[in-house]
């Protein structure tokens, strides 16, 4: 039995935060019931990388069972008053105010039924002066000053992945648990909110101490830190990069011993402690790679490995699907799709002895017919 069996979620979601969201509660067992618009969420439409699917939807949502909904329709609007009598979990990351002009605001909900858990996910939250502001992933890394201490020297630049939204999404999974578990001690649901600029902001943690009282915000430093030296890429001599991290003055001294082999440059006063280190950086690189030239990376790598300093290979998002370590604890699995059997990874969390649930992702209301003769032909449900 997986730990959230039992547990209804109805999710009037779209695009990636809420979606990461609920993905995580079905894959602990909740039953998600995804609530599309007639166009559907349009993040299906984002790209059709997935032998003709979304690469984003794909990600997002296995697990689910798919209703479309138009909630401006008095019928389809009863429709969801009936799903949410059953629910345990309201989650939503319409504009701000979309939902509450629905009938569908948390204290109107909660008011039915003070059981009900609600989530409300927006941009920058439901209130301030940023409230009705667009807020896609870029704009909030712009926003939270991620993008300024991200990139180069010469060029600021985003992250790859949708940071924001994953991080939105993540605290709206973490605050739905801890309402669950709330309501096991209290008999009583809640209702929570989250915005995509309020969690990448306790993200920005460090760059936020670094700079307001150290006076300098983290520099954009590429691939290497902004305030740990040696870390980063360093060009070896067969033309290849080594990735490695030096944490502390025993490593800083084990490094300069055993693997440059040149003892002298631990007590180098511009290298003998961390900070001098960053501030000589460019010096530093001079250095180290003086002495990588004559090696291959793999003679690099032999050597870090074996007095126990930090490394790694940069691979591509193709190596990295093909990663040895993947393959050795047995992380993939399939899921099947609108587009047949795809290769999906296990969720992070291992539970021995437990198999996650690998359901299919659905098609744009897929579940239609079958939810509505649920709630047609069926008493509610008794709940815990």
């Amino acid at each position: 039995m997986l730990p959230l069996e039992g547990v209804t979620v109805v999710s009037l979601e779209q695009a990636v935060a809420a979606p990461f969201a609920t993905r995580q509660l079905a894959d602990l067992g909740a039953r998600v019931i995804k609530v599309e618009r007639p166009t559907g969420d349009f993040a299906r439409g984002y790209d059709t990388s997935v032998k003709g699917l979304s690469s984003h939807f794909v990600w997002l949502n296995r697990n689910k069972e798919s209703i479309v909904l138009d909630l401006k329709a008095a019928a389809d609007r009863e429709v969801m008053d009936k799903l949410l009598a059953r629910a345990d979990v309201f989650v939503q990351n319409l504009a701000p105010g979309a939902a509450a002009r629905l009938g569908l605001g948390a204290a109107e909900l909660r008011e039915k039924d003070p059981r009900l858990i609600v989530c409300d996910l927006s941009g920058y939250g439901s209130s301030g002066p940023y409230r009705d502001k667009k807020a896609y992933d870029l704009l909030i890394q712009c926003e939270t000053g991620l993008v300024s201490i991200t990139g180069t020297p010469e060029e600021p630049a985003k992250t790859g992945i949708s940071t924001a939204d994953i991080a939105g999404g993540m605290y709206a999974y973490t605050g739905v648990l801890t309402a669950l578990y709330e309501r096991e001690r209290t008999g009583r649901g809640t209702a929570f909110e989250v915005s995509l600029f309020d969690a990448l902001g306790e993200w920005m943690g460090f760059p936020y101490y670094y700079g307001y009282y150290g006076g300098t915000a983290p520099v954009r430093a590429g691939a290497r830190h902004a305030a740990i030296a040696p870390y980063g890429p360093f060009a070896a001599g067969d033309g290849g990069q080594v990735f490695l991290g030096v944490q502390n003055e025993r490593e800083w001294v084990k490094f300069c011993e055993q693997v440059l082999e040149q003892p002298e440059l631990a007590t180098d006063p511009r290298f003998d402690a961390n900070p001098k280190r960053v501030a000589n950086v460019f010096e530093l690189q001079v250095a180290v790679e003086a002495v990588f030239a004559a090696l291959s990376s793999a003679e690099i790598e032999q050597r870090l490995e074996r007095v126990g300093i930090a490394n790694a290979r940069m691979r591509t998002v193709a190596e990295f699907a093909d990663h040895p370590q993947l393959a050795a604890r047995d992380r993939w699995r399939e899921v099947d799709s609108p587009a047949g059997p795809l290769r999906t990874l296990l969720p992070p969390v291992t539970v021995p002895g437990r198999e996650p649930r690998m359901d299919p992702i659905p098609e744009v209301g897929e579940h239609t017919h079958a939810i509505l003769a649920e709630l047609d032909g069926h008493a509610e449900p008794p709940r815990d």
